[in-house]
């Protein structure tokens, strides 16, 4: 297994551990704080990362910086809000629906005419998304999981405004933007429902940002290898990780359409996937 891949499957147990720690005080820290201090504190760390190695801020691309930042911290909210309300299995499920909107989104940006097989991909995948969101049953695990479709979607125009940003500037200064950003979108969630955390919940929200940081620049390092089309597969692994945390501290089992509902997403967008990187190459 090449080094790209081993880093994806690490950069995946990472974020596993975030959603975990996330989930352990979402009872009792509201979403908003959670993203408050998972931003300001990583926007800190960020910003000694960029004084050290000697990264500047950019006058270029400004609007699409704030987007990203804009569309990254509506993401982080809809995905943290999931994970408090849905099972581990299940927000990570829907997260995972963003690769499906990336390459939805550029279709139609690029105004390609879609072919029937990629229809038909296209189609399994609202298939495998209905499953998980299950709307026949109408409630507020309904409406949660509509929250997280909506981080899948948010996370997908961030991807493709970083896409563009990355040719012209530091990854550090385009997290930076995202994190300060994310921090200012949360403050007004915060108003009325700060909790003043003890001890053992400052720690966590600490390890939180620590670990969603490490997670990035791990992920960063793996798709920065030559073999692009295994480091995106091979992150699919992290839906495991999830189910397993989820079983071993909330005794969670995921339901069987939740698990067809995952194959088809998987499958589904892995293969989009294939197909959309053969084109632009």
């Amino acid at each position: 297994m090449n080094q790209g891949a081993l880093l994806a499957i690490f950069a995946s147990l990472i974020f596993s551990v975030m959603n975990a720690l996330v989930k352990t005080i979402a009872d009792n820290i509201p979403t908003g704080e959670i993203v408050f201090f998972r931003s300001s504190i990583g926007c800190l760390l960020v910003l000694l990362l960029m004084y050290r190695h000697g990264v500047a801020f950019s006058r270029e691309d400004r609007p699409l910086l704030v987007l990203r930042g804009t569309m990254g911290g509506l993401y982080l909210i809809c995905y943290f809000y999931s994970i408090a309300h849905l099972t581990l299995a299940d927000a990570s499920m829907l997260a995972y629906l963003s690769p499906f909107f990336s390459i939805l989104l550029s279709l139609l940006v690029l105004r390609e005419r879609i072919s029937a097989n990629t229809a038909f991909w296209l189609a399994l995948v609202i298939i495998g998304a209905v499953l998980l969101v299950r709307p026949w049953h109408f409630s507020t695990y309904t409406l949660a999981s509509l929250v997280g479709v909506m981080s899948a979607v948010f996370a997908a125009i961030a991807y493709l405004s970083v896409n563009k940003l990355s040719k012209r500037h530091h990854n550090y200064e385009i997290v930076f933007y995202f994190l300060f950003i994310a921090t200012l979108i949360s403050l007004p969630l915060m108003w009325n429902a700060f909790v003043w955390p003890n001890v053992y919940q400052f720690a966590i929200l600490l390890a939180i940002a620590l670990v969603s940081l490490l997670g990035q620049v791990v992920l960063t390092q793996a798709f920065s290898s030559d073999n692009l089309i295994v480091v995106s597969v091979v992150r699919y692994i992290g839906i495991v990780f999830n189910i397993a945390w989820g079983w071993l501290f909330w005794h969670e089992v995921p339901l069987l359409l939740s698990l067809i509902g995952c194959l088809l997403v998987v499958v589904s967008c892995i293969r989009l996937g294939l197909r959309h990187r053969k084109k632009a190459v």
